[in-house]
């Protein structure tokens, strides 16, 4: 009996490890304003989020834009306007505010970590300066 149950229990397990996920999560988040954006901005901001999460690219890029002439130094804005241009096929200028949004916001976790932000990101080093952490000393 007990033989007969581990049995079972384990077709159960190995038939749940492979089934295939129905659909593939979106991996892809925005941001959202932080406390103390203009208002302006952060309506923006979050009609841009609206139409990001139903892949209305264009109307999306024109809101943060908008949040962007708004706040200029909103970091989330340009982060979110990367995004949308990544998903319009524009790698340059996604590139440009990806950095734009790093430099705004040196310690924001999610900006820095983003794999969009990595694919596109090179750590550059001053040949120049050699005393600092990222250059390899001989042993």
């Amino acid at each position: 009996m007990k033989q007969t149950v581990f049995v079972l229990l384990m077709g159960v397990v190995l038939i749940g490890c492979a089934a295939q996920p129905t659909s593939k999560p979106d991996l892809v988040r925005t941001l959202r304003s932080p406390a103390g954006t203009l208002p302006a901005a952060a309506a923006a901001m979050e009609e841009g989020n609206r139409l990001f999460v139903v892949r209305q690219w264009e109307p999306a890029k024109a809101q943060y834009e908008a949040a962007i002439k708004a706040q200029p130094s909103l970091a989330e804005a340009h982060y979110n306007l990367a995004l949308v241009l990544d998903e319009l096929g524009d790698r340059t200028a996604a590139k440009r505010h990806y950095i734009e949004a790093a430099d705004l916001a040196p310690g924001h976790a999610v900006i820095w970590n983003s794999p969009p932000l990595r694919k596109h990101g090179k750590i550059l080093i001053d040949p120049k300066l050699d005393d600092n952490f990222l250059t390899p000393k001989p042993r």
